[in-house]
């Protein structure tokens, strides 16, 4: 019974990071910032999909984060990352991204590290 749960959870939200995928393209002066979280860390990485290559990443884990922030899953660290890859992008000459939240809901850590990057200043 909890095996079949734990799939069925698993495959309804492989089908919302596939539909949301089909919608969104990377591209080099354009790129997809994809963000996974784990039960510790946020990750975020710039992709360009025509490419196939990262541009630029940040994670929860770095140096420059750990001095600003003590606790990695709440809603400021998120907003202080969001500001951390904002600045690695805007030393990039990226000005503008494609937002993808991947299966996670637009609400919480997800749109507090959305409103992180629109403070530093990039457009999507």
């Amino acid at each position: 019974m909890f095996r079949t749960n734990v799939k069925i959870r698993k495959i309804a939200k492989d089908r919302i990071r596939k539909r949301i995928r089909k919608k969104i393209k990377g591209t080099e002066d354009r790129p997809r910032v994809l963000i996974f979280k784990s039960n510790r860390y946020l990750y975020l990485q710039a992709i360009d999909d025509e490419g196939g290559k990262v541009l630029v990443s940040a994670t929860s884990l770095e140096k420059e984060f750990n001095a600003k922030n003590k606790n990695t899953k709440n809603i400021a660290a998120s907003t202080v990352l969001g500001e951390l890859m904002a600045k690695k992008l805007k030393q990039e000459k990226k000005e503008k991204i494609v937002f993808d939240r991947g299966r996670y809901p637009y609400h919480g850590r997800v749109k507090a590290l959305a409103e992180g990057l629109r403070k530093g200043g990039i457009v999507f």
